[in-house]
């Protein structure tokens, strides 16, 4: 029931709404192993673009979305995937809570459990896990296809009978039988009646789970789900999570009863696994067969080259090198027609508006600050485009499994690889992701390094400046120097988190290693919905940024740089320009345009700075844009395109960022960007801490504001560090200098 309709209900206004309508819609808890597909059948239930990855931990917390079927309203809430119901750690509590209807969380009336058909064995033990919740169950079974490509027939029909819950194999990136599984879910939300099949367990187990239900404030069935849960978590991990939940008197039974099974050679959670393997075996024996496919001989050949300690390495950075080569080749004309629409907006406009305020607003402040921003789809959609294929193809799991030998090295798990490569995409979700890491060092490590991470706000920042100061020529007769550029800027965050790492976890995180297991997923080819769907999500997220917080950053950094109007300024350029050629009149137009910025409230605070950032190579101008982006990286290019299109005086018929900085310079004429400060300022923008959303994510998964603090401090003062050490020792290089 939704609050809402409990409001209604409980005031006597009038009668609940009927279950599976609008106002009370079926709640549906999707769960299944990670890595099952689960994301990516979720979307093609509801219709959300909602992320995607072939490997575990994409999905770090709970997703809502929504369908019809037959007149009746569904509510599918998309959990984390989770390999057992004992949970370990944070994420994995999230999908017992659902399940058992915890404090606020409204207990599903269906549960669609995602079991793989790959890995059969493996996943039936979550699923008998949920049955025993005496929830109706559908089983949605994905990965047929490939399944098939690896000799595994699965007779899903007498599997139904043995399970008592309906199978439904699906397609999900090709829409296949989606319309049979809302048909099913349907089914089971509207019967009476659930028949699912339960484990047995010995006898002495469920004596102490029938004398352990009367000590808890739950009805029958699902008081039993959660004796179960309490008895076999030796470790009282769930008993601690939910807490008053559960009375004082069942925590000291709970305690008690483990004691006694362990004298009954009952021990938990030994039993359990046990149990539910054994009867797992007894159940597919005759209902799947298996052979060696074709497919599965190429997964072994495959493994052996991209996980190979040597040959791996080559090809997972011949891979990326690739691919950020690809953002300049593949983006290059659609960022050339994004720039020729802008400038040509920015004539227009201006030609409608008269000379002042209105018009600097529009043209240099929404134009030309939104217009440098979206500029930089292209390349948001083009790396997102190439990340998404490496996933669904089944590749990134490879990498984590590479990369993990890397990173014990420096006091990771390998667990904490996964939240590292979400970061790549966006440091929130990547935090988020950390979760899953069992081990509190190791997840507050990932926590603070995760930032470090290059993550898709950063890219525009690296473009403009690498399109702008590093030459497109070659190295070597064939790797372009641009998109190598580009590689390295994203190795810096790859390289300083481990150092970082190992002082953390040297010091205040020191603890021991915790070993790391990866399922392998099988390779398959990706799905183009999948694909699309990313790239539209994050592309279209960017410029919902920039029409937002980036817009409105630039029309701040406008007003700061146009006002004190200072009509003196004007009153002595307008007698110069009286009686000056047109070459001297354009010199005079830049010169007022340099003073009036400089004079300007922004030119103040700038002029202030200017002795903080000069030692980095840069002018007020790159200082104020920089401080000016520290609530979200990207703004950067908005600010510098609104104070140098105001401090240059270009007209409306050269809006490009690019030249404008390029012909920027120094009061005695030296130009101020040279391929060093450009370096400079990008080594800064990869190690410093400009999100706020980011920060605010720490504080909510740490629960302190200590960690998001020392983020920030230590990340700007690093920063600042790195780029002060490439201006200083770079300029002083003949060839760079």
């Amino acid at each position: 029931m939704t609050a809402a309709a409990s409001i209604e209900a409980d005031s006597g206004i009038g009668p609940a709404p009927e279950p599976g309508s609008v106002e009370n819609p079926f709640v549906v808890a999707v769960i299944g192993n990670p890595n099952t597909g689960k994301t990516t059948l979720f979307n093609a239930l509801t219709g959300m673009s909602q992320r995607t990855g072939n490997y575990a931990g994409v999905t770090v917390d709970s997703s809502l979305g929504s369908f019809g079927h037959d007149d009746a309203h569904f509510l599918l809430v998309d959990l984390p995937g989770s390999y057992s119901l004992t949970p370990r750690a944070p994420d994995e509590v999230v999908a017992v809570r659902a399940l058992i209807g915890s404090g606020d969380t409204a207990r599903p009336h269906v549960v669609l459990c995602i079991v793989d058909a790959t890995n059969l064995d493996r996943n039936l033990f979550l699923l008998t896990q949920i049955l025993d919740s005496g929830l109706p169950v559908v089983v949605c079974l994905t990965m047929v296809d490939v399944a098939k490509n690896e000799g595994i027939q699965v007779d899903y029909r007498a599997l139904e009978r043995r399970l008592g819950a309906p199978i439904v194999p699906v397609h999900a990136g090709k829409r296949q039988g989606i319309t049979q599984l809302r048909a099913a879910i349907h089914r089971q939300a509207t019967a009476e009646s659930s028949a699912n099949v339960q484990v047995p367990f010995p006898p002495a187990f469920e004596r102490e789970v029938a004398a352990m239900i009367p000590l808890l404030r739950n009805d029958g069935k699902r008081a039993g789900f959660i004796a179960r849960r309490l008895l076999l978590d030796r470790a009282g991990f769930l008993e601690r999570e939910l807490g008053d939940e559960i009375p004082a008197r069942a925590h000291t039974f709970a305690a008690d009863a483990r004691a006694r099974l362990q004298e009954a050679d009952c021990p938990p959670p030994a039993i359990e696994i046990s149990q539910r393997y054994d009867w797992i075996r007894q159940t597919i024996a005759d209902t799947v067969r298996t052979r060696d496919g074709d497919h599965y001989v190429w997964t072994r050949r495959i493994d052996n080259i991209v996980t190979h300690k040597l040959w791996g390495s080559i090809v997972f950075f011949c891979g990326m090198a690739l691919l950020f080569q690809a953002i300049f080749t593949g983006a290059a004309p659609f960022m050339d027609m994004i720039d020729e629409l802008f400038g040509a907006l920015g004539s227009a406009v201006g030609g409608f508006l008269p000379e002042g305020a209105l018009r600097s607003l529009i043209v240099d402040g929404v134009i030309g600050g939104a217009g440098a921003v979206i500029v930089f789809v292209p390349q948001i959609a083009v790396l997102f485009a190439l990340i998404t294929i490496m996933e669904d193809s089944g590749y990134m799991a490879r990498a984590a499994f590479l990369m993990d030998r890397v990173m014990a090295g420096f006091g990771l798990s390998g667990r904490s690889f996964i939240p590292l490569l979400s970061s790549f995409a966006c440091a929130v979700p990547g935090i988020m992701a950390a979760r899953s890491i069992e081990n509190w060092r190791d997840r507050m490590t990932t926590i603070l390094i995760a930032p470090l991470m290059s993550c898709s706000a950063r890219l525009p920042v690296y473009v403009l400046f690498i399109s702008a100061f590093i030459p497109a020529k070659t190295v070597a007769g064939f790797i372009g120097l641009q998109g190598l550029t580009l590689f390295a800027m994203y190795m810096v965050g790859v390289v300083v988190a481990p150092l970082v790492s190992l002082l953390l976890k040297g010091t205040r995180l020191k603890g021991p290693p915790v070993p790391f297991l990866l399922e392998m997923p099988p390779y398959k080819i990706p799905s183009w919905r999948v694909v699309l769907f990313r790239v539209y999500d994050r592309s279209w997220a960017f410029i919902r940024r920039a029409g937002t917080i980036i817009l409105a950053t630039a029309i701040g950094i406008w007003a700061l740089s146009y006002f004190p109007t200072q009509p003196d300024v004007t009153a002595r350029y307008d007698s110069l320009r009286a009686s000056a050629s047109a070459e001297r009149v354009a010199e005079l137009d830049r010169a007022e345009a340099a003073e009036r910025l400089r004079g300007s409230y922004l030119g103040r605070a700038g002029v202030a700075i200017e002795p903080l950032v000069a030692p980095l190579g840069w002018d007020w101008r790159i200082g104020m844009a920089t401080i000016a982006s520290f609530p979200a990286r990207e703004v950067v290019i908005a600010a510098l395109g609104t104070i140098y299109s105001l401090g240059d005086g270009q007209d409306e018929e050269s809006l490009e960022l690019r030249s404008t900085m390029q012909a920027a310079t120094w009061p005695d004429g030296r130009p101020i960007f040279t391929p060093v400060v450009a370096v400079s300022i990008m080594v800064f923008f990869a190690l410093c801490s400009q999100c706020a959303a980011t920060l605010a994510t720490i504080r909510r998964e740490t629960g302190s504001w200590g960690p998001p603090l020392f983020t920030f401090a230590y990340m700007t003062t690093l920063a600042y560090l790195a780029a002060l050490a490439v201006y200083q020792i770079g300029s002083r290089l003949p060839a760079l200098g």
